[in-house]
């Protein structure tokens, strides 16, 4: 290996200079998981070989034993971890190593907290795993060539961990890559083999690709003859020539992979290191399901819940899906038609025996074993979800509170599943003073007062809106429960989730809410009688709104507010019409019920005025007012602050 071309100077991405200043800082708890990651980056890069292989066996260039090897150098104070894997070119490691090729870093940075554990489960959620090796280098060399290409084509990347690195062109007689960590001082520790062997053992036993060490060399020895005391005894036994044993190279992990073994003979510490392999996660799984199909579509899956959800997972658009394997040969990494979107997070491997060798994603797209095969895999992460809902409601709720808002949008996806989806979900309601989502909807149904037939909801664009919403009020005196909706998704979800268990899902903001069947006759009767009083105020109130609203009447709904504005059934919520308009859609234009509240003392004033100018203001105020407490702003308040001025100014004459 030589050099052959000039250096090249880059400066690092603004947000890797951030990050390794934190790995220069031992940012991380436990430093030895350098390795793991390394050993992990080498054994992903012969996974990859391995399935381009498929199609050109020459990349192999007569070398098929893919292996990853590690060795120390005591005396230079470095380690090295070698591949023969699929290698990068230039442009790659300038690529790959020069920045952090993923959005939302710099949401990564506001979320560190200074406590060194927690922030280091942290960086796992952001697949920066080779920036670890700082961690105990104060210099980092990367040696690699592309298989395929001329040895003359190699390159050598090199950086201290400040603001640059340097790139060159390199003689590289093998493929693949060798990173060379030139080790701190307080750091000579890892520049031992039985150390090192420890962590591959550790951490990377359940690899399916060889982690190999060199065993130490066996000198030669003479032959060396018996020798006795003056009493007979044997002071020094006779010894036979032997040749010198070279140092070898020998596998120290088992080099199986972990999903092809019976579930009885892995441990669970294997279980959770695999899950780090695979996912690129510090931080331990939730909960896992290790299982082999058979009979008319074969194959075995491995999935895992993480416990943290990776700071990008809102982005649909960014590709996730479990790592695919055939016939244990690997093919791809985010293998997302095994997957519904909503079940992004998600992670883990399927191993088909039923997929040819050469699969590409177009195969998958329309493969009758490919829909098989999702339907298995997300019927077995609902089970296992409800399962820990029903068994530990504790760890349930940690789970929820990182991936409830994405498996909301499973309503509107899965059309199959979403009876079971539903039993998932899990909502804020009035009967907690929180706003904790702990209420499943199977609670809300055993809790539901006598003559209740429906599942009553209230929509809002935060929990403190929608628990002093003044459609909750005469839920409330009745003691009925409702469930307070605050997430940016939940109008969607409702208009896609209409009932659960039979049971009809009803907004409280909705025109058509009727408790009729759970009031007593005498209630009934007033309601009557003030909607007779009141006919020739709403029909007054109706004129001077005009076009305003679709309608004005008599409210059952209200105890506090003086008035309230709800949407007709067969109209665009209002929390949708703000979700079109945030995104840029066209909203239809609709007119809301005006519900006015006849026992309240500002309603009475308003309808025994007489001047028709001043009755008029007074109606647009209570309007307003009811408009701003719905919706959160009005198109002109200017106008609604200058009115009620006027009227304040007039009740003080």
């Amino acid at each position: 290996m030589s050099e052959t071309g000039q250096k090249e100077v880059h400066g690092f991405q603004t947000e890797v200079k951030q990050l390794l200043q934190l790995m220069i800082h031992s940012l991380y708890s436990n430093k030895e998981i350098f390795l793991r990651e390394l050993v992990s980056n080498a054994a992903d890069a012969s996974d990859k070989l391995r399935f381009k292989a498929l199609s050109d066996a020459n990349l192999f260039e007569g070398d098929g034993e893919l292996r990853v090897r590690v060795s120390a150098d005591k005396e230079n104070n470095t380690v090295t971890i070698s591949d023969n894997g699929i290698g990068m070119t230039h442009d790659q490691i300038v690529e790959h190593l020069g920045t952090i090729a993923k959005s939302g870093t710099a949401e990564f940075f506001s979320k560190l907290s200074g406590d060194q554990a927690a922030d280091s489960q942290l960086i796992g959620q952001f697949g920066v795993g080779f920036y670890s090796a700082f961690i105990v280098a104060d210099k980092v060399t990367v040696r690699s060539r592309a298989a395929g290409v001329a040895a003359s084509e190699g390159v050598e990347w090199q950086s201290e961990g400040e603001g640059e690195f340097t790139t060159s062109k390199i003689e590289k007689a093998n493929r693949g890559t060798d990173i060379i960590l030139h080790l701190k001082e307080d750091e000579k520790e890892f520049a031992d083999d039985w150390r090192l062997k420890s962590i591959v053992t550790k951490y990377s036993d359940h690899i399916s690709v060889s982690v190999e060490m060199l065993t130490p060399e066996v000198p030669a020895v003479e032959t060396v003859a018996e020798e006795k005391d003056e009493e007979g005894n044997i002071t020094r036994p006779a010894v036979e020539a032997r040749d010198a044993v070279p140092a070898t190279w020998e596998a120290v992990n088992k080099a199986t992979a972990l999903w092809t073994r019976e579930k009885a003979d892995i441990t669970e510490d294997e279980y959770k290191e695999f899950y780090k392999h695979v996912s690129h996660d510090f931080a331990d799984p939730m909960l896992w399901e290790h299982n082999k199909v058979e009979g008319k579509t074969e194959y075995t899956s491995l999935l895992y819940i993480p416990s943290k959800a990776p700071f990008d997972m809102h982005n649909r658009e960014k590709q996730h899906g479990l790592k695919l394997y055939v016939q244990r040969v690997f093919i791809m990494d985010d293998a997302e038609q095994f997957m519904p979107t909503y079940l992004r997070f998600v992670k883990g491997l399927l191993d088909s025996n039923d997929l040819p060798l050469n699969v590409s994603r177009e195969i998958l797209q329309d493969s009758k074993v490919t829909q098989a095969i999702r339907k298995g895999c997300t019927k077995r992460v609902l089970k296992m979800l409800d399962k820990m809902g029903n068994k530990d409601k504790e760890s349930y709720q940690l789970f929820w509170n990182e991936f409830g808002q994405v498996l909301k949008e499973g309503p509107a996806e899965d059309m199959g599943n979403k009876e079971a989806i539903a039993k998932l979900l899990r909502f804020a309601s009035t009967n907690e003073d929180s706003a904790v989502q702990n209420v499943s909807l199977t609670e809300y149904i055993e809790r539901m007062k006598e003559g209740q037939d429906k599942i009553f909801y209230v929509v809002a664009d935060s929990f403190e809106a929608a628990k002093n919403s003044p459609h909750l009020e005469v839920f409330r005196k009745k003691g009925i429960e409702v469930l307070l909706l605050s997430d940016r998704i939940d109008e969607w979800l409702v208009s896609h989730l209409t009932e659960f268990d039979g049971k009809q899902l009803q907004s409280v903001a909705r025109g058509g809410v009727d408790l009729s069947n759970m009031e007593d006759d005498e209630s009934k009767e007033a309601q009557e009688k003030l909607e007779q009083e009141f006919d020739s105020v709403v029909k007054r109130m109706k004129d001077a709104l005009g076009d305003k609203v679709k309608e004005v009447k008599i409210s059952n709904r209200l105890t506090d507010s003086p008035a309230v504005i709800v949407t007709a059934e067969d109209d665009m919520s209002i929390q949708m019409q703000k979700l079109m308009a945030s995104v840029g859609q066209e909203v239809p234009e609709s007119q809301p019920i005006f519900e006015i509240n006849a026992e309240h003392e500002l309603v009475k004033h308003v309808a025994d005025e007489q001047d028709d100018d001043k009755f008029g203001q007074w109606v647009d105020v209570l309007f307003e007012q009811a408009t701003l407490a719905e919706r959160g702003s009005l198109k002109d308040p200017a106008s609604f602050v200058a009115r009620l001025n006027k009227l304040m100014l007039s009740l003080t004459k």
